[in-house]
């Protein structure tokens, strides 16, 4: 695909000190991206943020309108979850509110839509106010934060006639759900604890009595057959509150492939209604992104034709074909080796920002580049960019606490196989 040039390492410029230690915590304990400052160490796949910005998220908030539907696709530990996260915060940047859900088998499938509902309105924030604190998720938290927004700048008559003129009559699928949220708002401005408390769990997804909900206007209640109306008219209420759209991520894990057909077929089901429900625009303002392994494409779409016809293109999204559905995370915008590098200079530099340890660039860069060299050649699958990260924490921890040197050889590979978890930088550390 074209790429763009890889924006160059450098100083960790506006990064606090606490941001860099929650980030290197993330790092060096699991291997995972941090929930906050993913930008700090992302590399290789600027290319793709910058069609889905310019492309999709910018276009709605320039028009209002326009839906659509992104395939992500990369193997275990391949950074799918690290894209949707690098996704998430363009889409703050942008003041989109988001929700990025996991799905397990257990815990949330995508055959279940009350699930699916609660797990989006459990996971949804409006865009942090402050980019180093993680907003406080939920539906009923986004609603109050919204309130405490327009209050700050309208007067409590202004605020109740917005609900009521503006609200109860944006257009939704749900009637329903439109009501309880303008009268959860209501109850939260006038302090009615007992109203707030029920539609609050009734906007979550949990059960409600009908009898509790009919007081408040509410004849709906969230079943199997009304779950996927409630998604489509939380994602219609999203624009009325002031926001320009809303960015949906679903993050499949490997191991919903071992599903029976039946199973399956009630995912794909789901998923085409939802793939069909942005290319009508049915839902404003959405960007939907749904991530899987490779093997979907190659094992699961292939035995539903109607699934196939909506994924299936010569081509994945890239400058040139900015309309393709599919996001290949194994095409990135630089070469195994260098994009271990780069990111070994991106944790170098935030490493510093967290410990103001003064370690020199040029040699620690040297180490970083062994370790990478190691890495690539002893793991064969795309898992070694969570051993790398692991394994580049751990180096520059024993950098810092016995002293700077060139890593012999030895070394490297002792640091490769144990991947070894690292202490936390400081006693308040887990507060993020």
């Amino acid at each position: 695909m074209a790429r763009r040039a890889e924006p160059a390492a450098g100083p960790a410029v506006g990064l606090s000190r606490s941001l860099a230690r929650h980030i290197i915590d993330r790092l060096g304990e699991a291997g995972q991206p941090p929930e906050l400052g993913i930008g700090h160490v992302n590399v290789g796949n600027h290319t793709y943020l910058d069609v889905l910005e310019n492309e999709y998220l910018r276009p709605i908030v320039d028009e209002g309108r326009g839906s659509s539907f992104k395939l992500v696709q990369a193997y275990f530990g391949g950074g799918k979850t690290h894209f949707l996260f690098c996704v998430r915060e363009r889409a703050w940047g942008l003041g989109f509110p988001t929700a990025v859900v996991g799905l397990s088998p257990d815990e949330c499938p995508f055959d279940d839509p009350v699930r699916i509902y609660a797990a989006v309105a459990r996971e949804i924030a409006w865009p942090p106010l402050d980019p180093t604190i993680a907003p406080t998720r939920g539906i009923d938290e986004l609603l109050r934060t919204v309130l405490d927004l327009r209050a700050a700048t309208m007067t409590e008559d202004l605020l109740h006639e917005w609900i009521v003129r503006h609200l109860r009559r944006v257009p939704a699928d749900s009637h329903s759900y439109r009501v309880a949220v303008a009268r959860f708002l209501l109850a939260v401005l006038q302090g009615e604890t007992d109203a707030e408390d029920s539609l609050s769990a009734f906007l979550r997804g949990e059960s409600v009595p009908a009898s509790e909900l009919r007081a408040y206007g509410v004849r709906e209640e969230i079943r199997r057959e009304t779950g996927f109306r409630f998604l489509r008219s939380l994602v219609q209420v999203v624009q009325a509150l002031g926001a320009p759209g809303l960015v949906l991520a679903f993050d499949e894990l490997d191991r919903n492939l071992s599903f029976g057909p039946r199973r399956r077929r009630a995912i794909v089901d789901s998923l085409r209604q939802l793939i069909d429900l942005c290319g009508r625009e049915a839902l404003p303002g959405l960007l939907c992104l749904y991530a899987v392994p490779p093997e979907f494409l190659t094992r699961v779409v292939p035995e539903y034709v109607a699934l196939q016809q909506r994924l299936e293109a010569p081509v994945t999204l890239s400058v040139r074909s900015p309309q393709a559905v599919v996001i290949d995370l194994e095409n990135l915008d630089l070469p195994q080796a260098e994009l271990l590098t780069r990111i070994g200079e991106r944790i170098l530099d935030v490493f510093e920002a967290a410990t103001a340890a003064g370690l020199d660039h040029e040699l620690q860069t040297r180490n970083l580049g062994l370790l990478a060299g190691e890495v690539l050649e002893r793991t064969w699958d795309v898992a070694h960019r969570r051993a790398f990260v692991k394994a580049a924490v751990a180096l520059l921890h024993e950098q810092r606490g016995a002293g700077e040197r060139e890593l012999t050889p030895a070394e490297v590979q002792g640091l490769t196989s144990q991947a070894a978890t690292v202490e936390p930088l400081g006693d308040d550390a887990e507060e993020f």
